[in-house]
């Protein structure tokens, strides 16, 4: 980006779908309007992603991404309860998110579970604040409650894009180290039917079925590790490994 160039301001807004429905039947029968209301948000890759409005105001649910044409052609803008609801709610749970985050990078873990439940309870899905406080646990050795929060973890989507990675390849490294092996391979498994590309999750459920004792497993994952990257040094000395002890 060239000096004094503003970064892009990505879109954002609320909208919503009016339907008529009919109640009722025969001469009692009556038609009622009724609204939908979706939170619209555009990514880095300038595609504009829908995800309905749960009723605390804030995006549940899948994203869908839908074409400025149909965004404009069927539903309506709904600008003052985007700036009266949703935003101050989702900036909310930012605040209390990078609040848990902050405390938890410093040890206080307890103060982190603290800020990360408050903003679960803004938004149950909010996939930083369940990493946080599924990381809260695990430092703790809370094994039980940590496992609450990955079952939790796995069935979220978002968990599993991007931007999160740094955040999903901590928590499944800390599932590992803690002895929850069964855990971090079923992590990874899930991850990997995402992104079954992904050399380096290859390798960390590799090394989740080493420790847990499955070395044909292991060996599994990092031949296709390499087969995605052969340069991957890691693999091939863990691999080599493997076949000198007579485990692959």
């Amino acid at each position: 980006m060239s000096e004094g160039t503003a970064p892009k301001e990505h879109f954002a807004g609320v909208f919503s779908l009016q339907k008529t429905i009919k109640i009722g039947a025969g001469a009692t029968s009556r038609r009622v309007a009724q609204s939908s209301f979706f939170f619209v948000s555009e990514n880095e890759e300038g595609q504009l992603i829908m995800q309905a409005l749960g009723p605390l105001g804030l995006p549940v649910g899948t994203k869908t991404p839908i074409t400025r044409e149909d965004l404009l052609k069927s539903y309506l803008p709904e600008p003052g309860m985007y700036q009266q609801t949703v935003l101050p709610k989702m900036r909310e749970v930012q605040v209390s998110v990078a609040r848990g985050e902050k405390f938890r990078k410093r040890g206080e873990t307890f103060t982190a579970e603290f800020e990360f439940n408050k903003a679960l309870a803004l938004d149950e899905e909010n996939v930083r604040a369940n990493f946080g406080i599924g990381l809260c646990y695990l430092s703790r050795g809370e094994k039980q409650k940590a496992d609450e929060v990955f079952r939790r973890v796995v069935s979220i989507e978002a968990a599993y894009e991007p931007e999160h990675k740094h955040l999903f390849n901590e928590f499944g490294i800390n599932l590992r180290k803690s002895g929850m092996h069964e855990q971090a391979l079923e992590y990874y498994q899930k991850g990997l039917s995402i992104s079954p590309n992904d050399e380096h999750l290859r390798y960390n459920a590799a090394r989740a079925a080493f420790e847990k004792g499955d070395h044909e497993a292991a060996a599994a994952h990092l031949g296709k590790a390499l087969e995605i990257n052969p340069g991957f040094d890691e693999a091939r000395t863990f691999l080599e490994h493997l076949k000198k002890k007579g485990l692959a």
